[in-house]
């Protein structure tokens, strides 16, 4: 494989080589073939697939989630996205910066045995308490409980109005992080609607707390690099440390490459880890 072939590879699979992503049917299937991608482009994290670009079908001349409301492809996409929300054949979670992750319903349970909790249904823990929510967002939560689906504009009604919008942003990006809510709809009007995971989703929960670690972040790498073909071990590690440690990732990583599920490959000047292909694929490129 040249590096010619590697970036034909990743165009095709995530559509950004004029084969654009339009329909509904054609976003199921895009996100159902590489697992997860960003929303908008990351520059810390340039090799994972992004939704705009498989809208537009082009790497090329995007916008980022800060500049995304001045171009109008983007409000097409999110509309787009928004409709895989409402049928639960998509979930969003806060990932890095100012960029969400998009991830498939097949995929979802594995991030949240990664990063979700053994009981749903319990208050967050407060900062307070050793844990990484403030006192706002366990209102939130509760509010949400009890009164979800709502909108930031009514949340504001349930947990005070002396709260600040830019306060409920933090909330809700702190239990968003952690998989306790979830946006569930949207809006130009209203907005984001926000309701609580375990009720939205309760069979992507009740999976993802009987998956083990070991097995979700094992799932995760090799569907990653199922999408990117092939990448370097800095890359995946910069990709999943997100969402667990670095040395977590590479002791993942090391046991796919001892089971031979992963292996090498020399693209280039550099070795890349991809798949380990089939038995009978190496077999016809030996005698092709």
């Amino acid at each position: 494989m040249t590096e010619l072939d590697l970036e034909q590879q990743r165009a095709q699979l995530w559509h950004t080589g004029g084969n654009a992503v339009r329909t509904l049917e054609d976003a199921r299937s895009f996100l159902d073939a590489v697992g997860f991608c960003l929303d908008y482009p990351e520059r810390s994290l340039p090799l994972i697939p992004t939704f705009i670009g498989a809208f537009t079908g082009s790497a090329t001349g995007l916008p980022d989630a800060k500049h995304a409301f001045a171009d109008p492809r983007a409000a097409q996409a999110t509309e787009l996205m928004v409709r895989l929300l409402r049928e639960r054949s998509a979930f969003e979670m806060e990932f890095s910066g100012d960029a969400n992750l998009i991830i498939s319903a097949a995929s979802f349970s594995f991030f949240y045995a990664l990063v979700g909790d053994r009981t749903p249904k319990a208050p967050p823990r407060t900062k307070a308490q050793g844990a990484a929510v403030s006192e706002l967002a366990t209102h939130v939560f509760a509010a949400l409980q009890q009164h979800g689906p709502l909108s930031k504009s009514q949340l504001q009604e349930h947990v005070g109005r002396e709260s600040s919008m830019a306060a409920l942003d933090r909330a809700l990006g702190e239990l968003w992080s952690i998989l306790k809510i979830t946006r569930v709809d949207y809006s130009a009007g209203a907005g984001a609607s926000w309701d609580v995971l375990y009720r939205w989703a309760p069979e992507a929960v009740k999976e993802g707390i009987n998956i083990s670690w070991p097995e979700a972040i094992s799932a995760l790498v090799s569907k990653y690099l199922e999408t990117v073909i092939a990448a370097e071990l800095d890359d995946i590690e910069q990709f999943f440390s997100r969402l667990t440690s670095r040395s977590r990732v590479r002791e993942a990583v090391n046991a796919l490459l001892q089971a031979r599920e992963l292996s090498y490959v020399t693209i280039g000047s550099k070795a890349l880890i991809r798949m380990t292909p089939p038995p009978e694929q190496r077999r016809s490129r030996l005698h092709g």
